[in-house]
Protein backbone atom coordinates (compact mmCIF):
# COMPACT_ATOMS: atom_id res chain seq x y z
CA UNK A 1 0.00 0.00 0.00
CA UNK A 2 1.07 3.70 -0.93
CA UNK A 3 0.68 6.86 0.04
CA UNK A 4 -0.75 9.09 -3.01
CA UNK A 5 -1.59 12.26 -3.26
CA UNK A 6 -3.67 13.36 -6.02
CA UNK A 7 -3.82 17.13 -6.73
CA UNK A 8 -7.14 18.29 -9.35
CA UNK A 9 -8.68 15.81 -7.56
CA UNK A 10 -11.78 17.35 -8.20
CA UNK A 11 -12.21 17.04 -11.27
CA UNK A 12 -12.97 14.25 -14.08
CA UNK A 13 -9.76 12.84 -14.24
CA UNK A 14 -8.52 13.68 -10.68
CA UNK A 15 -11.24 12.58 -9.13
CA UNK A 16 -11.24 9.32 -11.22
CA UNK A 17 -7.82 8.79 -10.43
CA UNK A 18 -8.60 9.22 -6.60
CA UNK A 19 -11.13 6.36 -7.03
CA UNK A 20 -8.69 4.20 -9.23
CA UNK A 21 -6.33 4.38 -6.49
CA UNK A 22 -8.53 3.88 -3.57
CA UNK A 23 -9.84 0.94 -4.84
CA UNK A 24 -6.68 -0.82 -5.20
CA UNK A 25 -5.74 -0.06 -1.88
CA UNK A 26 -3.52 2.99 -1.51
CA UNK A 27 -4.10 5.71 0.82
CA UNK A 28 -4.78 9.08 -1.01
CA UNK A 29 -5.03 12.35 0.18
CA UNK A 30 -6.78 14.65 -2.42
CA UNK A 31 -5.95 18.57 -3.13
CA UNK A 32 -7.38 20.96 -5.13
CA UNK A 33 -8.20 24.67 -5.22
CA UNK A 34 -11.98 24.54 -5.11
CA UNK A 35 -13.43 23.37 -2.17
CA UNK A 36 -17.17 21.88 -3.40
CA UNK A 37 -16.24 19.74 -5.81
CA UNK A 38 -12.77 18.47 -4.30
CA UNK A 39 -15.20 17.91 -0.31
CA UNK A 40 -17.31 16.23 -2.57
CA UNK A 41 -14.71 13.43 -3.68
CA UNK A 42 -13.45 13.45 -0.11
CA UNK A 43 -16.17 12.42 1.58
CA UNK A 44 -17.03 9.23 -1.25
CA UNK A 45 -13.47 8.22 -0.36
CA UNK A 46 -13.68 8.97 3.08
CA UNK A 47 -10.01 10.85 2.30
CA UNK A 48 -8.26 13.73 3.75
CA UNK A 49 -8.58 16.56 1.46
CA UNK A 50 -6.33 19.85 1.47
CA UNK A 51 -7.73 23.08 -0.65
CA UNK A 52 -4.40 25.03 -2.23
CA UNK A 53 -3.46 26.83 -4.73
CA UNK A 54 -0.96 24.16 -6.85
CA UNK A 55 0.74 27.24 -8.75
CA UNK A 56 1.99 29.14 -5.34
CA UNK A 57 5.09 27.50 -4.64
CA UNK A 58 5.13 28.27 -0.99
CA UNK A 59 1.65 26.33 -0.33
CA UNK A 60 2.80 23.26 -2.33
CA UNK A 61 6.05 22.41 0.23
CA UNK A 62 3.28 23.65 2.75
CA UNK A 63 0.78 20.78 1.57
CA UNK A 64 3.57 17.96 1.08
CA UNK A 65 5.29 19.05 4.09
CA UNK A 66 1.33 18.09 5.57
CA UNK A 67 0.87 14.92 4.07
CA UNK A 68 4.40 13.61 5.37
CA UNK A 69 3.69 14.32 8.64
CA UNK A 70 -0.20 13.08 8.77
CA UNK A 71 1.31 9.78 6.93
CA UNK A 72 4.99 9.44 6.93
CA UNK A 73 5.65 9.36 3.53
CA UNK A 74 4.33 10.32 0.23
CA UNK A 75 5.21 8.01 -2.58
CA UNK A 76 3.33 9.04 -5.71
CA UNK A 77 2.12 12.48 -6.22
CA UNK A 78 0.14 13.26 -9.45
CA UNK A 79 -0.97 16.86 -10.90
CA UNK A 80 -3.93 17.07 -12.93
CA UNK A 81 -4.66 20.52 -12.17
CA UNK A 82 -4.90 22.11 -15.68
CA UNK A 83 -6.89 24.06 -18.39
CA UNK A 84 -8.37 24.32 -22.10
CA UNK A 85 -8.07 27.59 -24.05
CA UNK A 86 -9.10 27.15 -27.81
CA UNK A 87 -7.89 30.46 -28.95
CA UNK A 88 -5.55 31.84 -31.72
CA UNK A 89 -2.47 33.69 -30.77
CA UNK A 90 -3.55 37.07 -31.86
CA UNK A 91 -6.74 36.89 -29.97
CA UNK A 92 -5.13 35.85 -26.59
CA UNK A 93 -4.96 38.05 -23.77
CA UNK A 94 -2.44 38.47 -21.20
CA UNK A 95 -4.51 37.71 -18.78
CA UNK A 96 -5.63 34.47 -20.76
CA UNK A 97 -1.55 33.58 -20.70
CA UNK A 98 -0.88 34.22 -17.49
CA UNK A 99 -3.61 31.75 -16.20
CA UNK A 100 -3.04 28.98 -18.67
CA UNK A 101 0.83 29.44 -17.64
CA UNK A 102 -0.13 29.17 -14.24
CA UNK A 103 -2.58 26.63 -14.60
CA UNK A 104 -0.73 24.10 -16.66
CA UNK A 105 2.97 25.03 -16.33
CA UNK A 106 3.25 26.48 -12.86
CA UNK A 107 1.56 23.85 -10.97
CA UNK A 108 3.44 21.27 -12.65
CA UNK A 109 6.67 22.95 -11.46
CA UNK A 110 5.73 23.35 -8.08
CA UNK A 111 4.64 19.25 -7.91
CA UNK A 112 7.82 18.91 -9.20
CA UNK A 113 9.75 20.88 -6.71
CA UNK A 114 7.91 20.12 -3.65
CA UNK A 115 7.87 16.23 -3.76
CA UNK A 116 11.68 16.18 -5.21
CA UNK A 117 12.04 17.87 -1.93
CA UNK A 118 10.55 15.23 0.62
CA UNK A 119 11.32 12.25 -1.92
CA UNK A 120 14.73 12.72 -1.83
CA UNK A 121 15.28 9.73 0.48
CA UNK A 122 13.17 7.44 -0.22
CA UNK A 123 12.44 7.83 -3.98
CA UNK A 124 8.49 7.81 -5.12
CA UNK A 125 7.18 8.81 -8.18
CA UNK A 126 5.66 11.98 -10.10
CA UNK A 127 3.35 11.82 -12.82
CA UNK A 128 2.10 15.24 -14.86
CA UNK A 129 -0.49 15.73 -17.20
CA UNK A 130 -0.05 17.19 -21.11
CA UNK A 131 -2.21 16.84 -23.80
CA UNK A 132 -1.94 15.74 -27.58
CA UNK A 133 -2.18 19.58 -28.65
CA UNK A 134 1.97 19.73 -27.30
CA UNK A 135 3.16 17.64 -30.10
CA UNK A 136 0.17 17.34 -32.76
CA UNK A 137 0.31 21.14 -34.00
CA UNK A 138 -3.64 21.42 -33.50
CA UNK A 139 -5.66 24.94 -34.91
CA UNK A 140 -6.29 27.57 -31.65
CA UNK A 141 -4.04 25.60 -29.40
CA UNK A 142 -0.97 28.21 -28.88
CA UNK A 143 -1.20 29.08 -25.44
CA UNK A 144 -2.15 25.06 -23.91
CA UNK A 145 0.30 23.61 -26.74
CA UNK A 146 3.08 25.88 -25.46
CA UNK A 147 2.69 25.24 -21.70
CA UNK A 148 1.79 21.69 -22.26
CA UNK A 149 5.04 21.37 -23.89
CA UNK A 150 6.81 23.10 -20.93
CA UNK A 151 5.12 20.34 -18.97
CA UNK A 152 6.66 17.37 -20.63
CA UNK A 153 10.09 19.26 -21.30
CA UNK A 154 10.22 19.85 -17.30
CA UNK A 155 9.57 15.92 -16.80
CA UNK A 156 12.31 14.74 -18.85
CA UNK A 157 14.58 17.43 -17.22
CA UNK A 158 13.23 16.20 -13.79
CA UNK A 159 13.31 12.92 -14.41
CA UNK A 160 17.38 13.26 -15.10
CA UNK A 161 18.23 15.31 -12.44
CA UNK A 162 16.49 13.21 -9.64
CA UNK A 163 16.59 9.42 -10.92
CA UNK A 164 19.62 8.85 -8.95
CA UNK A 165 17.62 9.05 -5.92
CA UNK A 166 15.04 6.85 -7.09
CA UNK A 167 12.20 9.85 -8.16
CA UNK A 168 11.04 8.49 -11.60
CA UNK A 169 8.54 11.55 -13.59
CA UNK A 170 6.46 10.90 -16.50
CA UNK A 171 3.77 12.54 -18.11
CA UNK A 172 0.51 11.06 -19.93
CA UNK A 173 -0.67 13.06 -22.43
CA UNK A 174 -4.49 12.80 -23.33
CA UNK A 175 -6.28 13.88 -26.65
CA UNK A 176 -9.88 15.31 -25.75
CA UNK A 177 -11.56 14.17 -23.02
CA UNK A 178 -15.39 14.25 -21.58
CA UNK A 179 -15.04 16.31 -18.73
CA UNK A 180 -16.91 18.96 -17.42
CA UNK A 181 -14.42 21.10 -18.37
CA UNK A 182 -14.58 20.14 -21.87
CA UNK A 183 -18.43 20.25 -21.77
CA UNK A 184 -18.25 23.42 -24.10
CA UNK A 185 -16.80 21.54 -26.71
CA UNK A 186 -18.32 17.89 -26.52
CA UNK A 187 -22.00 19.32 -26.30
CA UNK A 188 -22.20 21.43 -29.23
CA UNK A 189 -22.74 18.65 -32.32
CA UNK A 190 -21.25 20.26 -34.77
CA UNK A 191 -17.40 20.94 -32.80
CA UNK A 192 -18.10 17.62 -31.60
CA UNK A 193 -18.10 15.83 -34.83
CA UNK A 194 -14.89 17.69 -35.95
CA UNK A 195 -13.63 16.75 -32.93
CA UNK A 196 -14.78 13.05 -33.44
CA UNK A 197 -13.03 12.66 -36.59
CA UNK A 198 -9.36 14.08 -35.70
CA UNK A 199 -9.30 10.73 -33.10
CA UNK A 200 -8.67 7.95 -35.76
CA UNK A 201 -10.44 5.74 -32.93
CA UNK A 202 -13.37 8.00 -33.32
CA UNK A 203 -14.37 8.99 -30.14
CA UNK A 204 -13.58 11.02 -26.64
CA UNK A 205 -11.60 10.22 -24.25
CA UNK A 206 -13.05 9.25 -20.57
CA UNK A 207 -11.60 10.52 -17.64
CA UNK A 208 -11.09 6.58 -16.16
CA UNK A 209 -8.96 5.69 -19.05
CA UNK A 210 -6.36 8.63 -18.41
CA UNK A 211 -6.94 7.37 -14.63
CA UNK A 212 -5.52 4.41 -15.40
CA UNK A 213 -2.42 5.45 -17.08
CA UNK A 214 -1.75 8.03 -14.61
CA UNK A 215 -2.29 5.07 -12.15
CA UNK A 216 0.08 3.06 -13.93
CA UNK A 217 2.64 5.62 -13.55
CA UNK A 218 3.05 5.68 -9.94
CA UNK A 219 2.69 2.49 -9.22
CA UNK A 220 6.06 0.98 -7.37
CA UNK A 221 5.41 -1.71 -9.34
CA UNK A 222 6.31 0.14 -12.51
CA UNK A 223 9.62 1.24 -11.07
CA UNK A 224 12.25 1.23 -14.29
CA UNK A 225 9.81 3.78 -16.16
CA UNK A 226 10.35 7.43 -16.05
CA UNK A 227 11.14 10.55 -18.43
CA UNK A 228 8.21 9.66 -20.99
CA UNK A 229 5.31 11.01 -22.16
CA UNK A 230 2.23 8.41 -22.78
CA UNK A 231 -0.35 8.95 -25.32
CA UNK A 232 -3.46 8.50 -24.14
CA UNK A 233 -5.59 9.89 -27.03
CA UNK A 234 -7.38 8.03 -29.43
CA UNK A 235 -4.57 8.42 -31.97
CA UNK A 236 -4.58 11.72 -32.05
CA UNK A 237 -0.91 12.70 -30.92
CA UNK A 238 0.40 10.77 -33.29
CA UNK A 239 -2.17 9.21 -36.23
CA UNK A 240 -4.08 10.44 -39.06
CA UNK A 241 -7.37 9.28 -39.74
CA UNK A 242 -7.79 7.54 -43.29
CA UNK A 243 -9.23 9.80 -46.51
CA UNK A 244 -12.40 8.79 -47.11
CA UNK A 245 -12.53 7.02 -50.76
Amino acid sequence: MTVQLVIGAGGGIGGALARQLAGRGDTVVLAGRTEEPLAKVAAELDAPHHVVDASDLAAMDELLDAVVEQHGQVDGVTNCAGSVLLKPAHLTTPDDWADVLATNLTTAFATVRSAARVMRREGGAIALVSTAAASAGLANHEAVAAAKAGVEGLARSAAATYGARGIRVNVVAPGLVRTQQTERLTSNEAQADASRAMHVLGRFGEPEEVARALAFLVHPDNSWITGQVLGVDGGLGTVRTRLKA
